[in-house]
């Protein structure tokens, strides 16, 4: 998961920061799952059925996003699948527009998001599934043992305030239009109004019928967390059951273990090979190594001079791409720097070779390292910065003048003042 948050990043780095944030979650209620199930036999029974279907709505909603365009013209996108403890799965979807379908006034806000009760007459359908899907709580002071609450306040801020008219937010979420028709309807024994719905896109809600919740991300300053919040990883639950004997000694260190819950939902899903996260466009790891210490594989029953022997385990992307820079023609006349070639190239992993690259976008991240690394991170700094360098010794040259180490080429070049600033970051 980690992994993939620093793609996410690099996303964020060339594509700016998201848009949208959009939430759908698996309703058991669907008629596909509903008609498939015998009259004595209930949705959790059916896992298969569960991650079959919602597999299938979910990539009918990618389709929606990406190819009919219903936000507009989407530049990146990323989305992550997650399972609750009860088994039914959601999505995560963080979607980046192009530049002129960027959402920048609350006017652009009303069109894809919508924070009311719709009218029961001129839209009953819809008003059916705001009610059915998009209504929070109740909690506060009308329920405070639910769920959501925390220090006797609701941790997601409802019941929020009116407001006739949407507006931005500061440094968060737009503040989307609440007004204070009168109208309520009764959830949970309790009357609820305009201030408890959670933000909604009329079109998807009425055709994909499920909790789903859209929100307005584009001022959100702290945009690590949202791509944090998404790439968390799986849950965890670990518990024991001990009969009413007060003497039992329980030793908490000794009886810790680290594991995971995989629901039969989630069990099933990874079963039939489903994808459980996907981002678009792709990421393009660049390998990062000294000199003779890249990783090699080999099959168990070759020797060791056979190993050796074999010319393709020294022809990886970095010394590739340092060969690159002294043969090709075209790359020495774009001069390009390491984390840019593969716009304009793409690796053979079966030859070991780069090659001319005729179509697809991708995104490139030279592989993260920590300064405690040594040589390696400064490596890394010269890569980020040198232009079309031919050899590791050319790397370790400046203004004509070798050294040792690749630290002492960083402290000579301006180059070290990048290392101080990463450093503290």
């Amino acid at each position: 998961m980690r992994w993939r948050y620093m793609d996410a990043i690099a996303l964020v780095q060339r594509f700016g920061t998201p848009d949208l944030f959009l939430t759908m979650t698996c309703n058991p209620l669907w008629p596909e799952i509903k008609e498939h199930l015998l009259s004595t036999d209930e949705a959790q029974n059916r896992p298969d059925l569960i991650s079959r279907v919602f597999r299938a709505k979910l990539e009918e909603l990618k389709n929606d996003i990406l190819k009919r365009n219903i936000f507009g013209k989407v530049a990146a996108f990323m989305y992550t699948v997650e399972f609750q403890k009860r088994g039914l799965p959601h999505a995560h979807f963080l979607i980046i527009l192009a530049n002129e379908y960027k959402l920048l006034t609350p006017k652009s806000y009303d069109r894809i998001v919508c924070a009311e009760l719709p009218d029961p007459d001129k839209e009953p359908y819809l008003y059916s599934l705001v009610v059915h899907h998009m209504m929070h709580g109740p909690c506060g002071s009308l329920n405070p043992t639910i769920s959501c609450m925390k220090n006797g306040c609701c941790k997601f801020n409802y019941p929020k305030d009116f407001a006739d008219r949407t507006s931005k937010g500061k440094n968060s979420y737009p503040i989307y239009r609440r007004r204070h028709t009168g109208e309520a309807i009764k959830i949970r024994e309790q009357f609820l109004d305009n201030s408890w719905v959670v933000p909604y896109n009329p079109f998807l809600l009425g055709k994909f019928s499920c909790h789903m919740n859209i929100e307005i991300c584009s001022d959100i300053k702290v945009v690590k967390y949202l791509y944090k919040y998404i790439c968390k990883g799986h849950d965890k639950i670990s518990f024991s059951v001990y009969d009413n004997d007060k003497d039992t000694e329980i030793d908490e260190i000794k009886e810790y273990q680290s594991a995971r819950w995989v629901s039969p939902p989630e069990a099933i899903w990874r079963l039939f090979g489903f994808p459980i996260s996907e981002m678009t466009p792709s990421a393009y790891h660049l390998q990062l190594h000294l000199d003779g210490q890249q990783y090699i594989s080999f099959k168990s029953t070759e020797s060791i001079n056979a190993i050796l022997k074999n010319p393709l385990i020294r022809k990886i992307m970095l010394t590739e791409f340092l060969v690159m820079n002294q043969t090709d023609d075209y790359d020495i006349k774009l001069k390009l720097l390491y984390k840019d070639f593969p716009e304009y190239f793409v690796w053979s992993v079966t030859d070991k070779t780069w090659t001319r690259r005729k179509q697809r976008s991708v995104i490139e991240r030279v592989v993260t390292c920590h300064p405690t690394e040594g040589e390696r991170y400064y490596l890394r700094l010269l890569l980020l910065n040198v232009r079309g360098p031919t050899s590791y010794e050319d790397l370790r040259t400046v203004n004509g003048r070798y050294y040792i180490t690749f630290r002492e080429a960083v402290e000579k070049e301006d180059y070290y003042i990048l290392t101080i600033v990463w450093l503290t970051v």
